[in-house]
């Protein structure tokens, strides 16, 4: 809830000094330029003794008195005309501002001053400048009752704290960028904790391939992992499917074209399984992308009766190849997540339930682990969960509010076409131009803007750019700020840990501030290096622990894979009698495969299933 700054009291409303006692060039200067959107002042770098006092420095904020306003400007320069100094009399200095905005004062005297960012009135000639005052400083980034939180303090004066209108932030999207060891997984573990306490419905699912969110959020957060991860294959669509199939590599049309084909039967197959190849035509009818369950074990025996056609014979090498391809993913122990089920029946209740938090329990954050998963995988996984968190917020209706956070975001929007998975990019594209609408937020983390696609970027609202020492990095932001503002980034590259220059929707104006301190046991990735100092303090390494992770290989398990019978489309997870048991198998004493739940097939006859 907004609380409203109470007005410091004490200071007299004389501009020209803060104290009486004070010499007038000592806190003085003089406009002597200005144009549109720059000024200078021509001021004295020391006092009359001789003291270099420091009061103009880069970075800080001054303000120009005009009587009945005050034009406030940020020092970008300052220099001697000169390039000399002189131990004998002052140095005269010029001192290059940028114009930000203009302060006004209230009707009433004891009112807060009132910031506009537009400038009614332009400083002229000869008008006095001195440094900004206090309340000044406030009224400047003032979210004029807009809902906000805390996130640190004002580089400019850590007694003012640095506030963000939470709810703009994330409704219009933001970014955070910054070169590694800036303290951007901090800054996103401190915004995820308060935007959790300001928006206690907020959801929240965080796309983490180092490993390390889970362990700065103990208390919100469900960790998923390629072991405890369960998203079934028959939720993904055919393009998402195929790049499973495919490794990553380039499709083949004939095949794509066959699955396409093949999958619609396989569901039916399965919601119907006495109508055989029959396709219902119609308003109901199945198509390759329609979330609904299917065994691999019906779409291979499509495949099986397709070869067996006569007028099929051109098309047997592109079925084989297709067939051996379903089968090496099914048996590929890195895709546990999508075919170890052994019951094939309509979880996607209790799938998106548990990925998406409804209910949540308490726990609104979901992290899920890529670390250790292969980029085909990641690049279906993450289309999949993109296109269902924006689903799931525009058929709520507004009532589900869902952020999806994508640390290194570069890595699944990057801004070559060619490269990374295409439905990956369009998922969170929608996101980012029509998520707000339904409650779908969007959060960029990246140490590349330049490589991050523009069209996600520009769509981001609120940036928080930390310290950036690539070029092309700094001129994508550059060319994200305001013209009024471009200054401000000249401290990009030699900003310390932890602060930031903020700009966009989420805040007053532009300003630098320093994110609060989290203890250590809070920072993401801390839990990993003590795991890795503690490792180093015996000599021996566990090889065979190592060989284990390295072939991700299950352990062998005693009982066949069996499948469920169908189950009523109609009911959810958690209904009675929802789960049925598996049907009793029996073991048949011919040598064939009973991986797919099928039965050897003699050609011309129709397999039957048990």
């Amino acid at each position: 809830m907004f609380v409203e700054r109470e007005a410091p009291g004490g200071e007299p409303t004389s501009q020209e000094r803060r104290n009486a006692e004070q010499n007038d060039r000592r806190v003085l200067g003089n406009v002597v330029q200005c144009d549109g959107a720059r000024a200078t002042i021509s001021a004295y770098a020391d006092d009359i003794d001789g003291a270099v006092t420091g009061l103009w420095t880069v970075g800080k904020m001054i303000s120009i008195n005009l009587g009945s306003t005050r034009t406030v400007g940020l020092v970008y320069g300052i220099g001697k005309s000169d390039r000399a100094w002189s131990n004998e009399g002052q140095n005269p200095i010029e001192v290059s501002i940028e114009l930000i905005g203009e302060v006004r004062d209230g009707a009433d005297p004891s009112a807060k001053p009132i910031f506009d960012r537009g400038i009614t009135t332009y400083p002229h000639i000869g008008a006095i400048a001195h440094r900004i005052r206090t309340r000044d400083l406030q009224a400047v980034y003032d979210l004029a009752g807009r809902h906000s939180i805390t996130i640190g303090t004002l580089s400019q004066d850590e007694s003012i704290a640095a506030n963000i209108a939470i709810d703009d932030t994330l409704a219009r999207h933001f970014a955070i960028v910054g070169t590694t060891g800036v303290g951007k997984s901090t800054a996103v573990s401190l915004l995820l904790r308060k935007s959790i306490a300001a928006r206690p419905d907020l959801r929240i699912l965080i796309l983490d391939p180092h490993n390390e969110f889970a362990a700065s959020l103990p208390e919100y957060c469900v960790r998923v992992d390629s072991k405890t991860l369960d998203l079934p294959f028959w939720m993904f669509r055919l393009e998402e499917f195929a790049e499973v199939l495919f490794r990553g590599r380039e499709t083949v049309p004939e095949e794509i074209d066959a699955l396409r084909d093949l999958i619609p039967a396989a569901k039916n197959l399965y919601r119907n399984p006495n109508s055989g190849t029959y396709l219902r035509r119609g308003s109901d009818a199945l198509t390759a992308d329609t979330p609904v369950p299917y065994r691999i074990a019906d779409l291979i025996k499509q495949i099986d009766e397709r070869m067996g056609l006569l007028e099929s014979k051109n098309d047997r090498p592109t079925l084989k190849s297709l067939k051996t391809r379903i089968e090496s993913a099914a048996a590929d122990p890195r895709y546990r997540f999508m075919f170890n089920s052994r019951l094939i029946e309509d979880t996607i209740h209790e799938t998106i339930g548990n990925i998406f938090r409804v209910p949540h329990h308490g726990r609104p954050v979901t992290c899920f682990e890529m670390a250790g998963m292969p980029s085909e995988v990641v690049n279906s996984v993450c289309s999949v969960l993109a296109r269902l968190a924006f689903d799931l917020a525009l058929w709520s209706e507004g009532k589900l509010q869902l952020l999806l956070l994508c640390e290194e975001a570069h890595r699944y929007m990057p801004a070559d076409a060619r490269l990374g998975f295409a439905p990956t990019r369009h998922a969170l594209s929608r996101i980012a131009k029509e998520g707000r609408k339904y409650g779908c937020y969007l959060g960029v983390v990246t140490q590349r803007p330049g490589e991050l696609d523009p069209t996600i970027l520009s769509q981001c609202s609120t940036f928080f750019a930390m310290r950036l020492a690539n070029e092309q990095d700094q001129a994508i932001i550059r060319s994200a700020i305001a013209d009024s503002s471009a200054s401000t980034l000249a401290f990009l590259s030699s900003m310390g840990q932890r602060e930031a220059i903020a700009f966009g929707e989420g805040v007053a104006t532009t300003m630098r501030l320093k994110f609060e301190k989290l203890p250590a046991e809070l920072i993401p990735g801390t839990t990993k290096r003590e795991d890795a100092k503690s490792s180093k303090v015996g000599d021996d390494v566990d090889l065979v622990a190592i060989v284990e992770r390295l072939r991700n290989v299950p352990k062998p398990q005693q009982q066949a894979m069996a499948f469920a019978e169908v189950v009523d489309s109609g009911r959810q997870a958690g209904d009675p009698d929802y789960r049925k048991p598996p049907a009793t198998r029996v073991q048949s004493d011919d040598d064939f495969d009973m991986r797919y739940g099928l039965k050897p097939a003699t050609f011309g006859l129709r397999p039957q299933n048990d």
